[in-house]
Parts: C-alpha cells; structure tokens; sequence
C-alpha cells in the first residue's frame, strides 16, 4: 500500500482508517473548495505520523493518541487555508471587548442587537462571529473555553505529549469539569440537547441539522453561541 516504511506499520495505517473517516465525518466543510476527501488524505498523513511516534510504553491507547493527531493535523490544514483567519479572529476579540464594555455600562448582559451597534456590524456578521466560535472549539474545546487570547491558534493542547497529569493538572481539570457542568445546567433545552448530540452522540452537523430540522450553518451558529455562553457563565 506504500503508506508507511513497514508491513506493521501498514498494517496499523490500514486498520485505523475508519478512525480517519470518522473524524472528517464530524468536520463540516462548509462553502470551501477543501472537500472530504481532501481532508481524508490530510487526516491519513495524521494517522501515519501517530503510528511512527507512538509510544507503546506511555500508558495511553493507541487510538486516543492518533485521534488528537488525526484531527490536528486536519484542524491544522484547515487553518493554513484560512478556516480561521486571523481577520476573524480580530473580530472575535472585539466582540469580547464590545461586550465587557457594555456589560459595564449596561450592569446586564447586553442582547445581539446592542452587541452589533457597539460594534458596528450587521446580525450577518456576528453570526460569523458564532461561526468562528464554532470552528474553535474544534480546535481546542478547552482554549475556546477557558482562555481569551486569540493572535495565533495554537495547537499545543492537542499535540503535546500525553504523559500523566500532575496533580495540580488534575485539580485543575477537575475544577473546569465542575465549572462545566454547572454551566451546561444553565442552557435551554435546547441548547442541552444540541451539546448532547453533537458531543455525546456523535452527530455531524448536517445529521443535527437533519434532527432539528434546522439547516447546517444555523447549527454552526447555535453551537458557537453555546461556546460563548458557557464561557461566560464560568468567568
């Protein structure tokens, strides 16, 4: 098959290959020119490169650890062919510091509307701002989360070495797992059960948009609203 140096290594390479459809099942493509199979032999070269840099002595299985390279390297390539610019991560930033300073202003939450006369933009446009959030958090649903610096997207959460959490890491884990759950308590309905199929189930956007009778980029937008408000209930 000539994917890897080796027969084992071919052998891992073909066994792992569902892995690969599976996780470019999950990633919409939206209006780009990158199409599934693109992101398939992207996603193979993942797949090959966690195969050669696996290390069977580290207490980690083997397809947790080619899952995280599989979709870094997808995630990765989508970003270099401008997924995510950094036009887009600009805006995302001032819709942060749009929405800090009316909240001072206002002491309340501030609604869309207000958002987009702050800061000078249409409902169109602050749904892509959802979009960005959305595509985000494929990268790094924790950065997405728990951070709020935006220049580069940084891939280093998903590509560093899996070696066992040192008990700060897993205080500190176990803190934002708290912070999560009772944020999640606080969404709709709604909201809760987009999050279930889309993170519990499984679900590709266009299934969930099938399930709610909704279409593909309106799921992209919910969820990217998702993300901010539950970042904003765990500040």
């Amino acid at each position: 098959m000539g994917y890897a140096n080796n027969s084992a290594e071919n052998d891992m390479v073909i066994k792992y290959m569902p892995l690969v459809s599976r996780i470019v099942g999950r990633i919409d493509t939206g209006d780009r020119e990158m199409d599934k199979d693109d992101l398939f032999s992207v996603g193979v070269l993942g797949l090959i490169d966690a195969v050669r840099k696996f290390d069977a002595g580290k207490s980690v299985p083997f397809e947790a650890y080619a899952t995280l390279r599989i979709r870094g390297s997808i995630i990765d390539e989508m970003r270099r062919s401008g997924r995510v610019s950094r036009e887009r991560i600009v805006k995302l930033n001032q819709y942060y510091s749009a929405k800090e300073k009316l909240e001072q202003q206002l002491m309340r939450d501030p609604d869309e509307r207000a958002i987009c006369e702050e800061m000078g933009i249409s409902e169109k446009d602050l749904s892509r701002i959802h979009e960005t959030v959305h595509y985000l958090s494929k990268v790094s649903f924790e950065t997405t989360l728990f951070h709020k610096d935006g220049g580069e997207i940084q891939l280093a959460d998903m590509l560093s070495d899996d070696s066992v959490d040192t008990p700060e890491e897993g205080y500190i884990k176990k803190e934002r797992k708290k912070l999560l759950m009772s944020a999640i308590e606080k969404l709709s309905d709604r909201e809760k059960t987009i999050l279930s199929l889309y993170y519990v189930d499984e679900l590709t956007l266009k299934e969930i948009a099938y399930a709610m009778d909704i279409s593909i980029p309106r799921v992209s937008q919910i969820h990217g609203k998702i993300i901010l408000k539950l970042r904003e209930y765990m500040v």
